[in-house]
């Protein structure tokens, strides 16, 4: 049995899913029963558990072959991130009881980061995940893809695509939810010992020059990058509502000045197969699915 957090989002769900069509068991880990009927039409069995609560993660783990742990994302931390600190805690403690034949944790690239930024949350669940001496895969993806959904109103509408990644013709480290999910349950199937880090990229590298070109071709129209200043950012994102934005700013920082990366720049990397300009097109698509209905 392969119990399976995060099973509601594009990366638990492809994991999940991938898992699944090789008719392997899967117990889908959910903090809300509501959702419990679709994976249960699929064949899962179904534990409810929060992230943060210790006990249901032991019983949800219990008996388990392998785990996946797909952490909650806080992008608005308090200082010295106590959201983070409090799942790590729970997760840790339900590991330790339960004592699962093997783990696959979703990390992130910069969990190695040099200095404290957004990603640090990641590091510090690397740090505690490890220490526990249990077999333990560390799979540390790069930028999602579909990040690039927050851009696609002003892409459509004023053919402009507003980049905190930069300069314009930089490629970055990127990777479709897919490749991850489906990349995460071929791990689980492997076997390991001790601790080890698996790095993940797509086929080729992408800049913010490809990403509006990929708008342009789905959208059908020209497409242009303009430079958000760094000035401006905390601005930005203080009016946006976020109240620390200094470890989202400092993660932006780590890929533009290239101390976020891969250790030898992806060369030693796993690579999926999904192109940027797939992602893109399939986001465009279905929002112009949405639109229609």
């Amino acid at each position: 049995m392969y119990a399976i957090t995060g099973i509601t989002g594009k990366v638990g769900g492809a994991l999940a899913r991938s898992l699944l069509a090789e008719q392997l068991p899967v117990r889908a880990v959910l903090r809300d029963e509501a959702k419990a009927a679709e994976w249960r039409a699929r064949g899962c069995a179904v534990a409810i558990a929060e992230m943060n609560d210790a006990t249901s993660l032991a019983a949800a783990f219990r008996d388990a072959e392998g785990v996946f742990i797909l952490p909650p994302s806080e992008f608005d931390p308090e200082p010295g991130f106590p959201e983070a600190c409090r799942v790590i805690e729970a997760v840790t403690q339900a590991l330790t009881e339960a004592r699962p034949t093997k783990i696959v944790c979703l990390s992130t690239i910069g969990a190695d980061a040099p200095h404290e930024n957004l990603l640090t949350q990641r590091t510090l669940l690397e740090e505690a995940v490890a220490a526990l001496g249990l077999p333990v895969t560390f799979l540390r993806p790069g930028w999602f893809m579909e990040n690039a959904q927050w851009d696609i109103p002003a892409a459509r509408d004023e053919g402009v695509l507003r980049s905190f990644l930069q300069p314009a013709d930089k490629p970055f480290p990127m990777i479709a939810t897919q490749d991850v999910g489906r990349t995460a349950a071929s791990l689980l199937r492997e076997d390991w010992s001790g601790t080890r880090v698996v790095e993940l990229e797509g086929p080729a590298r992408v800049s913010p020059n490809d990403i509006a070109h990929a708008f342009a071709v789905a959208l059908g129209r020209p497409v242009s990058v303009e430079i958000v200043p760094r000035e401006t950012w905390e601005s930005l994102f203080r009016a946006q509502g976020t109240r620390n934005p200094e470890p989202r700013v400092r993660m932006i920082d780590g890929f533009n000045e290239g101390w976020i990366d891969f250790a030898d720049q992806g060369r030693a990397a796993r690579k999926g197969s999904i192109k940027i300009e797939s992602v893109i097109a399939e986001m465009v698509a279905a929002g112009r699915g949405k639109s229609a209905a």
